[in-house]
């Protein structure tokens, strides 16, 4: 499930990318939020009913979750397209894990295991070759592109939603997911409002609309409801880790779908990302075995 998981949300960088000109970032957002509550009426109106009571309580978390994991993580994910390349888009997403082991601890004192740290270290080193193309003379000066900053920000938030998750409501996944969907959609309309008050609102074009049910029905929809059965079966630490996947499929699907170059240093990043995913979740999961 997470890493079909992955290989939907690398296909979110290639339509981050195709949505430049296409449709606005925070038009995207709030029209793939609302293309996913259209499609969960079907699919939750049976759980929610049942289960709707037991949310009130949690309201304010479940509006928060929303907006932060999905409202906030997917505006600055589209702004960020429009400054910087697809594989980038989804290389530096292989910050996530390390954010979120370092979240766990902070909020629940979960235990960083010795192999797992190494691991999510030499992920990050993968997703500095990717931010920096392989030059260190902007790790020194700090000057990142500015959608590469957008990007880890994005990340900020995803990770601290991916940790929230285990303090969710006792509901099914998929009501839980229907209320964050309608939250994500409700606190994304002021941005919208606020791009068309500013004259930079692009409505979808032909092509636009193709990549709002796109990501309305695969990124938003199918791919979050399994990255949230994902983190019920092995949870957020292990979960995160798959996240590092996304360089991966990310840039396959650059070079053959946006036709972004391949380079040495993508080419570095990759080997370091997966290394990174095999010390941390191979090598880690069998010394706690031992």
């Amino acid at each position: 499930m997470l890493t079909f998981t992955a290989l939907i949300w690398a296909g979110n960088a290639v339509a981050g990318k195709w949505a430049v000109g296409q449709v606005s970032p925070f038009a995207l957002t709030s029209l793939r939020w609302l293309v996913a509550c259209i499609a969960l009426v079907p699919l939750a109106s049976r759980p929610v009913s049942r289960e709707w009571r037991l949310l009130l309580p949690r309201w304010r978390f479940v509006v928060m979750m929303g907006a932060c994991g999905y409202t906030a993580f997917n505006a600055l994910f589209y702004v960020a397209g429009t400054h910087t390349s697809a594989t980038n888009l989804a290389m530096i997403q292989g910050a996530i894990p390390v954010i979120v082991l370092l979240c766990s601890f902070l909020a629940y004192r979960t235990p960083v295991r010795p192999m797992q740290a190494v691991g999510v270290l030499v992920t990050l080193l993968g997703v500095a070759v990717a931010a920096t193309h392989g030059d260190w003379e902007i790790l020194r000066t700090l000057a990142f592109n500015r959608g590469d900053l957008f990007m880890f920000v994005a990340c900020l938030f995803y990770a601290g939603y991916t940790v929230a998750l285990r303090a969710r409501p006792a509901v099914s996944g998929l009501t839980f997911f229907t209320a964050m969907a309608v939250a994500a959609f409700l606190t994304s309309l002021p941005l919208a409002a606020a791009e068309w008050i500013s004259g930079h609102l692009v409505w979808p074009t032909r092509e636009g609309w193709a990549i709002v049910v796109y990501v309305g029905l695969g990124p938003s929809l199918v791919s979050q409801l399994c990255f949230l059965r994902g983190v019920e079966m092995i949870g957020p630490n292990r979960a995160g880790v798959f996240v590092n996947l996304l360089p991966v499929f990310g840039a396959l699907l650059a070079v053959m779908l946006v036709g972004e170059p391949f380079r040495l240093d993508n080419a570095a990043a990759l080997v370091l990302v997966l290394g990174g995913i095999f010390i941390a979740e191979r090598l880690g999961t069998r010394r706690r075995a031992a």
